[in-house]
């Protein structure tokens, strides 16, 4: 099945990204080390491409980010960073030197209807609890926005500098911990829908939906126990198929269904063009051409 193309509509949309391990494994398994990678990796990420990040979790086997999507590059480039990086520390910890990744990020775009983007942010929240590994979010032992939206503090994590610590070993040089590792900060942007909120408020809206989370956890006295091996894999994945798009109502998902049918009709319009040799193909704008670059909006 081939992949979606990437789509972002134009002025940007919130966007739910998923990523799996290769064949599940547990290769993100929690651990102090790995969690303060994840949070280096994911701040010196959003540092570097000022891509404002909404919420996060990560489970041992598959991570979620919501995230605000200027346009499908800024994305690609984020995310290119984050998962070659992520891959490059949780690979070498867990001592995995295979292909990390099962495939490329899967990002669903999410309306701007205030109920898709709550429900999005209490799924997002919810990890841990509804897989019964623990009774309240903020007992997950890896990396949680809960935490972050709680408290309205940032979370601090760690860099390494493969570069530098890779020609200190050109060298011959020995370079201690302190030398090799910066501290990176992972700052959260509100819920689109609650931008308007100051920041007393915010944390009220977003304690309400842990606390029915709670509720949830503590109704469920099944434990699940984690995983004992980062290289074990579960014995049966779940393979439903993905939406298109996250909404609230028929009318604006078959808005946006019809939007991305249009993208995608234009898309293959101008590859066929191209593969007749017509020089200007006209891509859809937010498209990525094959072999030519990234055509932007206007």
């Amino acid at each position: 099945m081939a992949r979606r193309l990437r789509f972002i509509p134009e002025g940007g949309a919130l966007v739910e990204v998923t990523c799996r391990t290769i064949h599940g494994r547990f290769l993100l398994k929690p651990s102090r080390r790995l969690n303060r990678l994840i949070l280096g990796v994911l701040g010196r990420a959003q540092r570097k491409h000022e891509f404002p990040v909404i919420s996060y979790v990560f489970l041992s086997n598959h991570y979620h980010l919501l995230l605000w999507a200027a346009n499908a590059h800024k994305l690609a480039s984020f995310m290119n960073f984050f998962n070659a990086n992520l891959a490059k520390e949780a690979g070498r910890l867990a001592n995995w030197r295979e292909k990390f990744w099962s495939r490329r990020y899967q990002a669903i775009v999410v309306s701007d209807e205030p109920s898709a983007q709550i429900r999005r942010l209490h799924y997002l929240l919810s990890h841990g609890v509804k897989e019964g590994f623990v009774r309240r979010p903020s007992d997950w032992p890896g990396v949680h926005a809960v935490r972050n939206h709680l408290e309205a503090k940032p979370q601090h994590g760690v860099w390494v500098n493969r570069t530098k610590a890779y020609a200190a070993r050109m060298r011959s040089e020995k370079l201690s911990k302190d030398d090799l590792e910066s501290t990176e900060t992972v700052t959260l942007s509100p819920l689109p829908c609650w931008a308007h909120l100051d920041e007393a408020t915010y944390c009220q809206r977003v304690t309400e939906l842990v606390e029915v989370i709670k509720d949830a956890g503590q109704a469920n006295d099944a434990a699940v126990a984690l995983p004992h091996s980062s290289h074990e894999h579960p014995l049966h994945s779940k393979r439903s198929p993905a939406p298109h798009f996250h909404c609230a109502s028929k009318r604006v998902r078959r808005e946006l269904f019809e939007a991305y049918c249009w993208f995608v009709t234009a898309y293959r319009d101008a590859t066929a063009r191209l593969s007749r040799g017509d020089p200007s193909p006209d891509f859809p704008e937010g498209s990525f051409p094959p072999s030519l670059p990234y055509v932007a909006h206007a």
